[in-house]
């Protein structure tokens, strides 16, 4: 052991220094590049990065320029009879800029993996900038920023080249580990080299098995077996009460793929967004969330101008009032399941006051006892229930809904589809479903917008929607699977052109119509071939679900090939078991009640 202990105080005292200062620059670094879109994020990202490419020599030697005595700074100091230069502040100086960009680079790296939604749920629960970064940004970030504070400590604790340019080795003073190992070997003192090489690797390496031993307990309580409890009971939720509940959106959005163009009006009774994977049903509750910024419209809710592009008002997404469930539920990780709740109640509430009305979402909930658990110790049922919870807590006048069983199974997504109409008819908000399941969005709102292209191309109630399709893709969005080109041919008849048929039609035959189409379910056998709109069929092949059948059709011939048919008829096994053996051919009527007129979909 050598007798001159001083590097080892030098180097710690330095080393902490340059560490305590990189840990709030980096991380308030990371967090702000996190954000920018700037023009010049490129080039600011490759200062910061910089001392980690090129050679330390060079970093000190930039330093020193900077520093000197004929340097900007060095001649701001000047007056003050301070220098940085052969100085231990000038190790520690050189230290933070080595160490800077392991610490920088590894925070950003732990903010960009939390989930994006995460921060906008926040936002949309009315927290501010402030308050999503120490409660969510920085707890999540946590792991990462305490690896990148280990990696920078031990960064700083090695440097050598930058630290003998500005600092010099002057033992006693600037004389840290690294340079009493090099002037040791120099010297031929290998004894003192190996003392303090090993001094500086059992250093670095505690600190880093120290980092490692916290984080694998919460490794394995992360990817431990989830206990699942499903729930039975109906849903009930705190309503907030308005005089008045209208949503007014007429809001244009340029996007990269398509330009969405939606223009309604909905009040308290739940609206279906419906249409297929990139509609831009999503995107419509993101803007009126605040999440996304429109080009150019507004949106009104409830009297409140939340968007105007005109009169450049755009409203903050903490202070829109509006509740956003998201697909994945986006529950806070790093937070209990009353915690999560309490995030979205109202700020300014006593603790007791807090408490009482966890306790109440969670009773109405069905999550009695579950209150102390976190996200990944509950089923996918569980989780969304703490969403909703969360969501409503804030009383928010619109509630936004982004396809929330699509994550569960059949038998989960049935259960909670009826306890989240339970819910609905109880909320006196705006309530926004959206859904590329008809099915799903049939049985939940009684009003449908249907979505295509970005624009919207028929509203009205689902019966409506339903019963008269105007497009052929807002009839196969609704689940009809048999259409034809049709041309006119007398009052109330039409052709179909790919069916080879003249048919009947009650509804009035509009001038723009093309195609005609009937629902599957609604095609009826008989034993009556002389009826209207009756045709002699032959079956092409059937394809089985649990309950029914499809049979392929082809009319007024038999099929040559199994994809030779015409028409597609479902029926009940109990009729298939009658129709089966039945010989052919088979006679099919087209009601004219049922059948549907529609103009071609846009391109």
């Amino acid at each position: 052991m050598p007798q001159d202990l001083s590097p080892l105080w030098i180097s710690l005292k330095t080393s902490l220094l340059a560490t305590f200062i990189t840990f709030f620059l980096g991380i308030a670094a990371a967090y702000w590049m996190l954000g920018y879109r700037g023009k010049a994020k490129s080039l600011i990202e490759s200062i910061f990065i910089a001392p980690l490419i090129l050679p330390p020599t060079v970093v000190g030697f930039i330093l020193l320029v900077f520093f000197g005595k004929n340097g900007p700074i060095g001649r701001l100091l000047e007056p003050f009879d301070f220098t940085i230069v052969f100085t231990w502040y000038g190790a520690a100086i050189a230290a933070t800029v080595v160490a800077f960009p392991l610490m920088y680079k590894t925070s950003l790296g732990a903010f960009a993996q939390i989930d994006r939604n995460l921060l906008q749920v926040a936002r949309t629960l009315g927290a501010s900038e402030a308050t999503i970064f120490w409660r969510i940004g920085l707890p999540l970030a946590l792991p990462g920023i305490l690896a990148g504070t280990t990696l920078a400590f031990a960064r700083a604790l090695g440097e050598f080249g930058a630290t003998l340019m500005l600092a010099g080795n002057i033992p006693g003073q600037t004389q840290t580990i690294p340079m009493a190992i090099y002037f040791a070997v120099e010297a031929g003192a290998m004894n003192e080299a190996w003392f303090w090489a090993i001094t500086i690797m059992v250093i670095s390496l505690s600190g880093i098995i120290a980092v490692n031993f916290w984080q694998e307990p919460r490794e394995k309580s992360r990817t431990g077996e989830r206990r699942r409890r499903e729930q039975e009971s109906e849903v009930s939720a705190l309503p907030p009460r308005f005089s008045a509940t209208e949503l007014r959106v007429d809001i244009e959005k340029i996007l990269a793929g398509f330009d969405l163009k939606v223009s309604f009006s909905t009040d308290e009774q739940p609206l279906g967004l419906l249409g297929g994977s990139g509609a831009g049903k999503s995107m419509i509750l993101r803007c009126i969330a605040g999440i996304e910024t429109p080009t150019r419209g507004f949106i009104i809710l409830n009297g409140r101008v939340l968007f105007d592009s005109q009169k450049g008002i755009n409203v903050p997404s903490c202070d829109r009032r509006v509740g956003f469930l998201f697909q994945n539920y986006a529950l806070f990780p790093h937070m209990s399941v009353a915690q999560n709740i309490a995030f979205g109640l109202p700020p300014g509430l006593s603790p007791v006051a807090i408490k009482q009305q966890v306790e109440a979402q969670l009773v109405q909930m069905q999550l009695e006892g579950l209150g102390d658990r976190y996200p990944h110790q509950l089923s996918g049922g569980q989780q969304q229930r703490v969403a909703l919870a969360r969501a409503l807590a804030s009383q928010p006048e619109a509630l936004l809904l982004d396809e929330p069983f699509s994550a569960l199974d059949t038998h989960l997504r049935s259960q909670l589809e009826q306890q989240m109409m339970a819910t609905l008819a109880d909320y006196q908000g705006v309530t926004l479903f959206v859904t590329h399941n008809m099915e799903e969005a049939y049985r939940v709102c009684p009003n449908l917008l249907v979505m295509e292209q970005g624009r919207a191309v028929q509203s009205g109630s689902k019966y409506e929607i339903f019963e008269h399709p105007t497009t052929v893709n807002v009839a196969k969005l609704t689940g009809c699977k048999n259409f034809s080109p049709a041309i006119l041919k007398g009052d109330r008849q039409v052709e179909a052109v790919d069916w080879d048929c003249t048919l009947r039609v009650i509804e009035s035959i509009p001038n723009s119509f093309s195609h005609v189409g009937i629902r599957a379910h609604q095609i009826n056998f008989t034993n009556e071939p002389n009826q209207e709109n009756t045709f002699p069929c032959w079956l092409v092949r059937t394809s089985e679900t649990p309950h029914r059948m499809t049979l392929f059709l082809k009319l007024h011939s038999s099929p040559t090939n199994s994809h030779d048919y015409h028409l597609q008829a479902e029926v009940f096994k109990e009729k298939w078991a009658i129709l089966k053996d039945q010989p052919l051919p088979w006679h099919v009527q087209l009601e004219p009640l049922r059948l549907m007129l529609m103009e071609q979909s846009t391109k």
